[in-house]
C-alpha cells in the first residue's frame, strides 16, 4: 500500500468518528478537510447554529434546512483565516451536486469519499471540473 493511500485511510477514519456528532437519524455523515497534512476544518450533517438538533420531521424525512458534511466544513473555512485553495476534503459518503458545486467553488482539488450517495450526479460533476475524485470503502476500513 502506498503512503497516499495509507493517509487516505487514516483520515477516512477519522471523518467516519466526526460523523458521530451528528444528530440526525437517517445518516450520519462526517467530513474532514486537510491541506499540507493539516486538518484545516471540519463538519458533519446537521441544523445550522441556533436550530434544534433535530434533522427528520415526524414523518422521518430530513428537513429541508439539514446542512451537508461538506457545506459545514467549507463555511466554517471561510469564516478562519485558511484557504480551501488546493485541499482535500474526505466525506464519509459521496456528494451531492449541489456540495459538489460548493467543493468546486472553494478551490478544493481532491475528493475522497467512503460510500455512494444514492446518485452519482455529484461525482460526475466534479470529475468533470477537473477535481480528482477517490473511493475509500468505509466498510474496509
Amino acid at each position: 500500500m502506498d503512503k497516499q493511500t495509507s493517509l487516505d485511510q487514516r483520515y477516512m477514519r477519522m471523518a467516519l468518528i466526526w460523523a458521530e456528532n451528528s444528530y440526525c437519524q437517517r445518516r450520519q455523515v462526517g467530513a474532514l478537510m486537510v491541506k499540507d497534512h493539516r486538518i484545516i476544518s471540519d463538519g458533519y450533517n446537521g441544523t445550522p447554529s441556533g436550530f434544534e438538533n433535530i434533522c427528520e420531521d415526524e414523518n422521518y424525512k430530513t428537513k429541508p434546512y439539514v446542512l451537508h458534511a461538506e457545506a459545514n466544513a467549507i463555511t466554517k473555512i471561510a469564516r478562519s483565516h485558511n484557504s480551501s485553495d488546493g485541499a482535500t476534503i474526505y466525506v464519509t459518503a459521496s456528494p451531492c451536486i449541489e456540495c459538489a458545486k460548493l467543493i468546486i467553488q472553494a478551490g478544493i482539488r481532491r475528493v475522497v469519499f467512503g460510500e455512494t450517495y444514492h446518485t452519482d450526479d455529484g461525482i460526475r460533476l466534479l470529475e468533470r471540473a477537473g477535481i480528482e475524485v477517490v473511493f475509500c470503502d468505509k466498510n474496509a476500513l
